[in-house]
């Protein structure tokens, strides 16, 4: 099995389009009710459902690049405001934080070859 797609509940279709567009996300499916996308690298998809209920963010959405700070840049200087700036964290990852509208975490980071071989990784 391949991981293929994450839904997140939001609470305004348009305003969640926009932000994840300008973010750099493809559009691929577009309703009221409903918005998916392509990442934008590679061929994961991610969509948006609208939500009747309040949206309580739980999920944290990883975004990974190779120069962190040039990205954060790159996206402060198209308006996009961090809650945390790029910073070299404990498990050998450098990371900053972003908040969707309704306030889903996303990280933009580098993890290098600590993505799926940490030192501390089970040994099969």
């Amino acid at each position: 099995m391949r991981l293929n797609q994450i839904t997140i509940p939001v609470s305004d279709i348009p305003r969640s389009k926009s932000f994840y567009m300008r973010l750099g996300f493809r559009l691929l499916v577009d309703s009221p009710h409903y918005t998916r996308f392509l990442a934008p690298d590679g061929d994961t998809t991610f969509s948006l459902h609208l939500s009747e209920d309040a949206v309580l963010p739980g999920a944290v959405i990883y975004l990974e690049c190779d120069k962190v700070d040039k990205e954060v840049a790159r996206l402060q200087e198209r308006g996009f405001e961090f809650e945390a700036d790029p910073e070299d964290m404990g498990w050998l990852w450098r990371e900053a934080v972003l908040l969707d509208p309704d306030g889903h975490k996303i990280k933009i980071y580098h993890a290098g070859k600590n993505r799926v071989d940490p030192p501390w990784r089970v040994k099969d």
